[in-house]
Formats: C-alpha cells, structure tokens, sequence
C-alpha cells in the first residue's frame, strides 16, 4: 500500500523568513535585518494609516483626511503618498524600487517627529539590492493581514520571530540586540513592573519592555501606569528598539541617540522602579583608566576596574534604583566570585542589603553564548512592609540578611536543535518559590530544597568569603560534603594540563618515527 505524504503547513511566520532568507546572498547578514524588519514596518504603518483614513472619512470629516493631527491623536503614523504600502506594491516590479522605499522610510520619519533616529537611512540603495529577490519578499509581505490585527498581535509576533531568528542566524559573539523571551518573561514575573518607571541601560531591541507590556496585559494591569526609559549604543539596534515599540504603540523614552551608557549617560537623574537589563558580558576596556573615576554612579563603593565592566554595569543599576525599586538583570557567573575591587563592591552591595536573589540559568539559553549565566536580583526594600499590587495587597517579611540562591541548570525544554528555553512551568515553579520566600508567614511557605533553592543568613555568606556562587550554599545530595570542590576542579585542570602535554609529545615522536622511516607528514 502506497504511503500517504502528508504536507506540513507552514506558519505565516516560516513563510516569511523563507522568502527573506534569500536576500541573505546579496546583502551583509549584520544588515540584512534591518532592511527585512523596515519593510515590515512600513506594511504596519501604512495598514494603520488606511485604517484610519477609512474612519476619518467616514465620520463625514474627509477634508481633515489629510490633517497629520487626526492621525497623531490616536497614535497612528501620518503617511504620504509615496510612503504608502499600496504605492510600493504598485512600483514593485520597477528598476527603481528600492530608491523608493528608502523615500517612504525617510518621509514618514520627517513628518512623524516621534519616529526620529528609528528608521535606516538609504539602506535599499546602498546595499544594491537585488530588484527580483526584493519584489518577492514585498510580495509575501503584501499577504499580511493586519485588518484583523486590532492588538498589533500579528505584526508583532512576525517582529519578534525574525528577531529571534536574526539572533541565532547571527550566532556567538553577535545577536546581542535580542535576549530571548523565554528569559525576559521570568525576569517580569519575579520583580512584576506593574506600575512606575521601568529603566534598561542597555535595551537592545527593546525586548524587556515589550515582554513587561505583556505580562502586564496578563495580569490584566494598566499599562498607561507603566513609563519606560532606556538606552542602546549601537544605532542600527536603536531603530530596531524604536520600531519594534512604535509596532506595539508602546511610547518610550530611548533618549535623543543611541550613545554609551557609561560615557553619555541619557537618564542621568533617573530613578526608577524596576529595572530589567542583559548588559555584554565581560566587556573589557570599557572606559580609560583616567576617565569615569568620580562618575557618582559608584559612590559608595570602590570605582569598577577597566578590566571587565559587570560591575560597572551593576552600579549604574545601583545608582537608578528609587528608594523601593527592584532590578533583574544578567551577568556571566565570574562576577559571583570575582576577586580584588570586584570582591570590594560586591561585599559592600551585600553589607547593604541589595542582593535579594542570586539564579544560576541553564546553559544553551542564549543565542550568543552556550555557558550558563546568572540572574540577579537586587532590592532596595528588603524589610517588612506591605503593598497594593495590582489591585491585591501583598505582604512582605524582613529579609534583610538572607539571599536566596536558586540553581535551575536542571530546567529547560529543547529549542531550535542546539538551544533550550524555560517552559511556563519552569517559570511558574521558580516564581512560586521566590514569592513564597519574599511573604512566608502570611499564608505563604519557603523551604531549602536541595539541587535547587537555599535561604543564606549574611553570617553564612560573609563566612564564605562574601561569594555568591549559588552551589556554595545549596546542597547537592550526592556530592561528598568533605570534597573541596575548588581544590578538586585545581587538580582536574593540573591533570588536564599533563595529558595535553602527554598527548603533543607522544605526537612528536610518531612524526619522528614516520621520519626515520624516510616518509615527511606535514600538520
């Protein structure tokens, strides 16, 4: 009997990416996104424009159709003919197309002044990009449906996959624009930005604000009691964040550029109530020795070395937390037991009661790096206080000397092959236990659970040398108590070392003996 081939139907999203991976062969992958996510854009912008042309007139007010105010009043981007979608799809076939998307990308962001610094500039024609290939990706983009996007859900949800899919495209040592969501969603769920100012150093494409705006949303909280600040260094990443929350209608404050956080700081008297942020990890000679030195970032503590900017980054955070603000943000797990001015600042952030939860993640979380990272979480109100939080009053203990350290390298579902992402139950495990030990004694229960959580006095962390490494404090059930582990990995490495050099001198002496034997093998 003859086998059945059943066709598997493709997402719109799949479709898409098919159809603009083809560009990839003509233009610079670095690139390459940004004039695929443009396009979007501009199909977004004009599909909410033609909408609300279509109210406007049918109000009876058709001699306003062409006022840009009765477009700004509802958030909608005033287009021009020339920036229209139906105008591009109309001169898609022309030689000159490209000349003309690169017009309509430049006209609406001249006469919508929100849209400043958000758009490529003369990318299509710049990059010589092939006339063919990119009529056929305007035509798969021309079959998005926004009509029935009244959420931007559509839009949005292709917005986010590209940019996923960018970022593992783009691989270790780039892709640094997007933290994957998976992520994102557990850093909302533990510090829960419902209301106040929300603040990134280093936003990227604006990932942990979108992600925030919809955990929000489903938590059914108000969004307009949500102001967003955040700052991006690299420009072509600052037009990605600036349309990816123009796409939301998710108002922001990026600041006037894209600029250096530590350098031109944009927010400088900022204070904020959250704080969620995936700063590079190790950046090495991240200011001059010279410079920043009395920056008032780090009063109160010892001036970050130029070494490796973690803890530069850390009091940035430090600095722009309100008197009650909580952060969550990402650090590689040096910057747990870092010693000399690192081991200073970090020993002063503990001695004052900052360090509210240390979480080692799993590896192969991240498109940029296969180690395993950490997730901290600072607090500047660690005491007993009681609070309205989205509409349910929510009561804390004192815990300010205890940190708790949660270890979820076990956690974890396969993604995309070689990756692995938090599944909602992952996260809704490590979010119950967090919650529970921030309000235990109000109907509320914590306790250790070896392999996983551990609740550290400040007399057990300061005895081990002020370390926030969370396998110091959790208990590993079959591990030998007695082992020291730092002596141990010592002499992995020391053995390590002699096989290697076992293994390069047994090399030598085959190549020897193949000599001796008249025979010459070139490595």
């Amino acid at each position: 009997m003859a086998k059945t081939k059943i066709k598997k139907e493709i997402s719109m999203e799949e479709a898409l990416w098919k159809s603009a991976d083809k560009l990839r062969g003509s233009v610079e992958p670095s690139e390459y996104k940004h004039v695929v996510l443009s396009l979007f854009f501009l199909k977004f912008a004009s599909d909410k424009f033609e909408e609300q042309r279509e109210k406007i007139i049918a109000e009876g007010r058709e001699k306003f159709s062409d006022n840009v105010a009765f477009y700004t009043k509802d958030n909608v981007f005033y287009l021009p003919l020339e920036s229209r979608w139906s105008y591009i799809m109309e001169n898609a076939k022309q030689n000159d197309i490209a000349l003309k998307v690169d017009t309509a990308l430049y006209t609406i962001e001249k006469i919508n002044p929100i849209l400043k610094g958000a758009l490529p500039d003369n990318y299509y024609s710049r990059l010589q990009i092939d006339t063919v290939k990119l009529a056929s990706l305007l035509d798969e983009i021309n079959k998005i449906d926004t009509a029935k996007d009244k959420e931007n859900d559509i839009i949005g949800r292709i917005y986010e996959y590209f940019l996923s899919k960018f970022a593992i495209a783009e691989g270790k040592g780039k892709g640094e624009f997007y933290t994957p969501k998976t992520i994102v969603n557990l850093i909302a769920e533990l510090i829960e930005p419902y209301d106040g100012i929300l603040y990134d150093p280093c936003c990227g494409s604006g990932g942990m604000f979108v992600q925030s705006m919809k955990f929000i949303e489903a938590h059914h909280g108000n969004k307009k009691k949500v102001s967003i600040y955040g700052q991006e260094y690299t420009n072509t990443t600052y037009k990605l964040a600036k349309m990816n929350l123009a796409i939301r209608g998710i108002s922001a404050n990026l600041g006037e550029m894209a600029a250096n956080t530590f350098s031109n700081d944009q927010h400088k008297d900022l204070k904020a109530d959250y704080i969620m942020a995936n700063p590079p990890f190790n950046q090495k000679e991240w200011r001059a020795s010279d410079e920043l030195v009395d920056d008032p970032r780090w009063e109160g503590y010892d001036v970050p070395p130029t070494s490796n900017a973690n803890y530069g980054w850390i009091l940035n955070i430090v600095s722009k937390l309100s008197q009650n603000g909580v952060a969550g943000f990402l650090l590689a797990n040096g910057a747990l037991s870092d010693d000399g001015t690192e081991l200073k600042i970090r020993k002063q952030l503990i001695k004052n009661h900052l360090v509210e939860a240390i979480i080692i993640l799993p590896r192969n979380l991240f498109y940029t790096t296969d180690i395993s990272v950490t997730l901290w979480i600072l607090n500047r109100n660690k005491g007993e206080y009681s609070v309205l939080k989205n509409g349910v009053e929510k009561h804390y203990r004192n815990r300010e000397n205890e940190i708790l350290f949660m270890d979820l390298r076990q956690m974890g579902s396969p993604y995309e092959k070689k990756y692995i992402e938090l599944t909602e139950e992952d996260r809704a495990k490590v979010t119950e236990v967090y919650h529970n030990w921030q309000q235990v004694g109000y109907e509320k229960t914590y306790e250790n659970i070896p392999e996983f959580c551990y609740s550290a006095r400040y007399e057990e962390v300061e005895e081990k040398g002020f370390t926030l490494v969370p396998s110091r404090y959790i208990e590993f059930v079959n591990r030998d108590e007695n082992v020291d582990f730092d002596t141990k990995m010592k002499e992995l490495q020391s053995e390590l070392k002699e096989l290697l050099i076992e293994e390069e001198k047994s090399k030598v002496d085959l190549l020897e003996v193949f000599k001796e034997l008249g025979y010459e093998i070139e490595l």
